[in-house]
This record gives C-alpha cells, structure tokens and sequence, in this order.
C-alpha cells in the first residue's frame, strides 16, 4: 500500500516541480506550495492523492476511481486557497490566505478510521469496513 501511495505523491510533487520551470500560470506556484505542505502532514500524506482543475484531492482508495468522502483543496489567484467537498455538490467549507489553515480544515473532517489508504476500489473498501465494523461490534467490552 504505501508504496502506490507515496509513488503517486512524489508522481505530483515531481510533476509541480517540473512544470514550474516550464509553464507561467499564475495559479502554479500556489498550487506547487499546497502540494508540498499537505504532503508534509501524515494524515494526508496517508491517503492517495490526486490532482485537477489546480485542486488537490485526497482518496481514501488507491484504485480508480476515488472516493468522493474527504474534502479538498483548490487554488485561487493571489495565493488564495479554497476547501471543499467533500464532493463537487457539496458547499465551499471556507477560503483563506493561509495554507496551513487549509490544511487544518481537511484534516478536522476527515472521516473517523481515516488511512492509511485502502488498496482496492471504493466499493472494496466498503465491504472490508462493514467487516472491520462488525468485528468490532462483537467483541467483548473489557470490565
């Protein structure tokens, strides 16, 4: 498992880098910075990223395709970032100029028994809770 994971994020930290050499968005270098802070946060950097439209995304599968249960974070111009999700229809959470503030939003609602990622597709991880969810419910309480 973390081999897929870490592999897909150095897969995006190394594609940020080389494209900040090479293309002139004004959106890029933020981009390039929220990528290397959430990648500095363990309980980010667990789960299986992904990238689109300047947003990070965050899965709590390493198969396609992603499950839509954990906010993210996209870019706006002047340095500004937004959080949202954890799916497209749901309400922007906040923007806001600082980075670790984001940060901090996703990982306050991230899921109870979130990562490291799950390597299967959603519906596997899925059935593989229901069990571990079962499990739990039936052992013993300790006295």
């Amino acid at each position: 498992m973390a081999n897929i994971v870490e592999a897909a994020w150095h897969k995006i930290l190394n594609t940020a880098a080389e494209s900040s050499r090479s293309q002139t968005s004004p959106l890029l270098e933020p981009f390039t910075e929220l990528v290397r802070v959430a990648y500095a946060e363990p309980q980010l950097r667990q789960l299986y990223p992904w990238t689109g439209m300047w947003e990070l995304h965050f899965s709590r599968c390493a198969e396609l395709w992603p499950i839509w249960d954990v906010p993210y974070i996209g870019t706006l111009g002047d340095s500004r970032y937004y959080v949202e999700g954890p799916s497209r229809s749901s309400p922007r959470i906040a923007e806001t100029d600082s980075l670790q503030v984001a940060v901090a939003m996703v990982i306050e609602r991230l899921p109870p028994h979130c990562g490291p990622a799950f390597v299967g597709s959603a519906e596997e991880l899925a059935a593989y809770e229901r069990v571990r969810d079962e499990q739990v419910g039936t052992r013993p309480t300790a006295r």
